[in-house]
């Protein structure tokens, strides 16, 4: 029996998700002078880190929503959250392009995750007649990670160095 009023908790939680999937993926290109600079990247080789990103999150939008319909949100978003996690720490520990490449490929695959994941949890969550705000709601999230991201990625760089701020951003979905 679900909770009368839980759905808005529920929403509050995808707004949250879809906050720090937006947070993780904005991290590489706020960095990006720093990483060109100091692990001498070309923009080509830039380039190419950034594709693989994008090519594992469009094939991920075709697979991912049916693999949601059989698991389930409340699993499948876990999994997802916690995959695409451990992929933004895994930029920390990259050392060349071949390793941000991939680590870029596993963070679009698991946040290919966040909008069929949020979509099926409103239409599970909500009456028709509360969709659309609820879907407004976590689509916010999308823009707050956007003004969060370059307020907070510069200055974890400056201070504690640009490993620590994949560090930072990844460990939020473990919170």
């Amino acid at each position: 029996m679900r909770r009368p009023g839980y759905r808005w908790t529920v929403c509050a939680l995808l707004f949250v998700v879809t906050t720090v999937n937006y947070i993780d993926r904005q991290v590489l290109g706020i960095l990006a002078p720093t990483l060109q600079r100091e692990l001498h990247w070309s923009e080509t080789g830039y380039g190419d880190v950034v594709s693989w990103f994008t090519a594992l999150y469009a094939v991920g939008f075709l697979v991912v929503g049916r693999w949601l319909d059989r698991v389930g949100v409340r699993r499948g978003f876990a999994v997802a959250v916690v995959a695409w996690s451990v992929a933004a720490i895994g930029h920390a520990v990259a050392r060349t392009t071949a390793g941000f490449s991939a680590a870029r490929a596993l963070l679009g695959l698991g946040e290919s995750a966040n909008f069929p994941g949020a979509i099926k949890a409103v239409a599970e969550w909500f009456p028709k007649k509360e969709r659309a705000l609820a879907t407004g709601i976590f689509n916010a999230g999308t823009n707050t990670g956007a003004i969060v991201t370059p307020l907070v990625v510069p200055w974890i760089a400056l201070t504690y160095g640009w490993r620590w701020a994949f560090i930072a951003t990844g460990g939020l979905g473990f919170l």
